[in-house]
């Protein structure tokens, strides 16, 4: 069965949908359309778990046959959690805390198993990793604002994108900053009786 199973992103994320096609899967995409500021938690990365699971039933409601990823991200620094921006004003006011210091990205992830229209199981995981961010001059900080690209993902800030050179290091899952463990996502499959190389494209 491992082999015939229809993957469903429950995201609209292009790096996440980027991520898995990367790694030969070919999943189509379902947005959720989960209003996120009804979702919350006292802590960072139960809010990113919550929802991850949301977005991902959402979807799995639509669905007849299918494992169906739901994902968020949030950056926590210094206790407060952090999503996109809403404006440039935001972003730049961000940026010039972050510089030289470090957060915390969480991405929480969701699997969920539909058999027969109904969900089976669902297993929620929350990956958590260091990032330290490098001091960026005024001219640079313009620059990277002027792209739009910091308004657009969570944490104004991006690993794989124009926003990398600006991030010293990390420490833990580089491809959760991204927007998705791989790893994890294998060990959840794994739970499901699902190979993920039998998922690969052929």
């Amino acid at each position: 069965m491992s082999d015939v199973r229809h993957l469903v992103l429950a995201s609209a994320s292009p790096a996440r949908l980027s991520l898995l096609r990367q790694a030969g899967l070919s999943p189509e995409v379902v947005v959720s359309e989960v209003d996120e500021s009804t979702v919350s938690a006292p802590r960072v990365a139960e809010q990113v778990a919550l929802l991850a699971a949301a977005k991902g039933l959402a979807v799995a409601k639509r669905q007849t046959d299918a494992l169906v990823i739901g994902a968020d991200s949030l950056l926590e620094f210094r206790g407060r959690a952090m999503g996109k921006p809403a404006d440039v004003y935001e972003a730049r006011d961000r940026w010039q805390h972050m510089g030289g210091h470090s957060g915390v990205l969480h991405t929480g992830q969701a699997l969920l198993d539909v058999q027969d229209g109904e969900v089976v199981s669902r297993d929620v995981a929350v990956v958590s990793t260091v990032v330290h961010f490098a001091r960026i001059a005024p001219s640079e900080l313009e620059a990277y604002l002027a792209t739009g690209e910091p308004l657009a993902v969570a944490g104004a800030f991006t690993l794989d994108g124009l926003g990398a050179p600006f991030v010293r290091r990390v420490e833990g899952d580089p491809a959760a900053v991204v927007g998705l463990s791989l790893a994890t996502l294998r060990t959840q499959l794994a739970a499901r009786g699902v190979t993920l190389t039998d998922l690969w494209r052929r």
